[in-house]
Formats: structure tokens, sequence, C-alpha cells
């Protein structure tokens, strides 16, 4: 019996290494070839490993770089022909784009097209003039495009009701899989936590608040900073993990805000699930996101989450694992910070409710409804 054959597109390679790998290497034990493409990922041995071939292809992550529209298509189009692949999964905005225009008059044997929309560049928060051009965008791909994935329930409905694709062909899943083994509270010691207490050099009251979120200006970090400056109590410090181009311009805010004392910037860090089960709550901001892991992994860990009001936090909040504030409301962050603190009890409580929340958004639940979804494209 002939294999299926798979092909997994992404922009970049830590998107693969980040989410699909699980997808692979499940696919591939029930006797698929699953590949991938994207920039530079046959130097990322972790993808190479996981799949049975992996091709480079030269994006520019510049969505208007005429390059990406140019020479690359026929690229993809040599490559998918010389495997018949049965499906090919696209996933973030440029190779999405660039791949179901390539592949748009592919002719026969075509593969299935899926997208998996990681959070529309359209959203209820987004300026008139940025949302009429992304929705055109997505419409027109949407043409090119068999069945298509939303992570939460704004994308869910404005697919539907923008007519992306037709409704039958959109399907929601709630994200993309987050293990449920590796974040689990029981699996951090004690130890691990006094370690990085003794890292941050803190004492034994002090109370840690976490953000994990990359130095860009989606993520607000400023507002998390300023709602920190108010809450005035010198035994709670703020921890930030992650990098970017605006993490030189937020530290040079904590010092103006006289809290560089209490701000703790780690970089890239290996060992998020010690630093969310250390934390008193985390802190998310942004006034984009998709389904940001960082909540759901922190939710895993029974840590309480503090979230801007936006799409996908609102549906990982929904059933009491965390406060709302709106976007930029930094006073209103402030008063859920004082929360936090002032409740232990019940914010532990919160947190517990989260783990429970998060059965539905195991690797194992997202996987069975991949397997489901492949089986009706190839029916």
């Amino acid at each position: 019996m002939a294999k299926n054959k798979l092909l997994i597109v992404t922009t970049v390679p830590i998107t693969l290494k980040s989410f699909l790998l699980p997808f692979a290497y499940y696919f591939r034990n029930q006797n698929w070839q699953v590949d991938a493409v994207a920039q530079e990922v046959s130097a990322n041995p972790e993808c190479v490993a996981a799949f049975d071939h992996v091709w480079d292809i030269d994006w520019s992550r510049n969505p208007l770089d005429p390059r990406n529209l140019i020479s690359l298509p026929q690229k993809i189009r040599e490559i998918v022909a010389q495997e018949e692949y049965d499906i090919v999964h696209v996933h973030t905005p440029v190779a999405s784009f660039v791949t179901r225009y390539a592949l748009r008059k592919m002719a026969e044997p075509k593969p299935k097209i899926i997208y998996t929309a990681h959070g529309f560049h359209f959203h209820s928060g987004g300026t008139a003039l940025k949302n009429a051009i992304f929705l055109f965008l997505e419409q027109l791909a949407g043409k090119w495009t068999d069945h298509l994935v939303v992570i939460n329930k704004e994308d869910e409905t404005a697919a539907k009701k923008n007519q992306i694709l037709p409704a039958e062909k959109v399907h929601y899943m709630p994200g993309i899989g987050v293990n449920l083994q590796y974040y689990n509270p029981q699996m951090v010691s004690e130890a691990e936590i006094t370690q990085f207490r003794q890292e941050l050099h803190l004492d034994p009251d002090d109370l840690v608040f976490l953000a994990l979120a990359e130095f860009s200006p989606r993520k607000h970090h400023q507002d998390i900073l300023q709602a920190f400056a108010k809450l005035e109590r010198a035994d709670v410090h703020l921890v930030l993990g992650g990098d970017g181009p605006l993490k030189a311009q937020i530290q040079q805010l904590a010092i103006e805000l006289e809290i560089q004392d209490r701000v703790h910037f780690l970089g890239i860090r290996q060992d998020v699930p010690t630093l969310i089960s250390a934390s008193v709550a985390t802190v998310m901001a942004s006034e984009q996101e998709g389904l940001p892991r960082s909540i759901m992994e922190s939710l895993c860990l029974e840590t309480p989450v503090i979230g801007s009001k936006i799409r996908g936090v609102e549906d990982l909040l929904a059933n009491g694992s965390g406060l709302l504030f709106e976007v930029e409301d930094i006073s209103g962050l402030t008063k859920s910070m004082n929360w936090i603190l002032d409740n232990p009890q019940e914010a532990q409580q919160m947190g517990k409710q989260g783990r429970q929340n998060m059965a539905n958004y195991s690797e194992e639940n997202v996987i069975s409804l991949h397997e489901e979804l492949y089986a009706e494209a190839l029916n």
C-alpha cells in the first residue's frame, strides 16, 4: 500500500521546531512520508531528524519582497511535483501565501492544500485600512485553499462571515497542541524553583510576576512595566523572558521608572516550566495574538494568567482561569496584579482551574483532529 505523503511548509524552521515536530513524528509512525519546507531548515538538526526530507526555500520575511512571487513559486512547484504529495499543509503568513499562489494552477496530480491561520492579521483591534488589506489577501488566497484551520473563536466567526472559504471547509481547532506531560506542575521540583530564585537573589518572601514574549511593539512590554511600577511594593519582582528589537528600549524604561532593581531580563530560556512555576501569575499585554502559547503553558502548570482582552486570550481565560484587562489599560493591569497578590488562595484555585481547561488543547487531541481533517481532505 502506497504511503500518504504530507508536506509541512513554514517560513522559518523555528516554527517547525517549536510547534510541529510532534505532528511529524506521529504521522511518520502512521506510515506517512512527512517532509518540511522552511528557510535554511537543513541546518536545523531537530528538523532534519523529525522529517523524512527537508527542503530549503529562501523566502523573504518581508511580504512585499518581489522575490517571493517571482523566483520561488517555480521551486515550490518542482518540489511538490517531484514528490507527488497528497497534502500540503501551510503555516505562517509569507510561506502560506506564496505556496498557495505557487500551486494554484498546478496540473494534476495536485495535492490538497490546508492552511492553518495562527491568528489573522485582520482583527477586532486593527485599523480599518490594515484590516481591509489583510482581509482581501486572505479572501484571495482562500480561492487556492481546500481547507482552513483557525485556532480561536473570533477567527472562526470572521472566516465564515467573510466567506474566506465555504463554512464547511473552515475547521476550528484548539491551537496546535501543548504537551501536558512536559508542562506539568508535578514535573517541576522545589529545588529547581529554589535555584531560580537564588539566581535572581530573591528574599524568601519575594513574589514574582512573569512575562514571556518577544520584545516587539504588539506585545506592549511598556504597559507591563508601567503597571508594575504602580504597585509600589518592594517585595514584588517582574521577570521578563525573551528577546527582540525593543529589549534595550524596555530596559531603559525600567531605569526611568526606577524599578530596575526589581525587573529582571532573562533573554531566551530553556527552563520555562520552572520560571512559570516560580511565579504568582504570568502577564500578557499584547494587542494581537492568535492563541498565545505562553498562556497555555502557564495554565497547564496551574499558574494563573493576567491577559489583555483580545481574541485567543479570551478563549483561554473564559472559564475562570485568569483575569482580563483592556489593551493599554495600565490601571486595570495594576488592579489585576494587586488582586493576585491580595488573594493568594483564590489565585491558586484559578490556576488549578486553568489546567482542567487545557485538556482540549493537548497535543493528543489536536493531532487527532488533524488526523480526521486529513482523512476528510483525502476523501
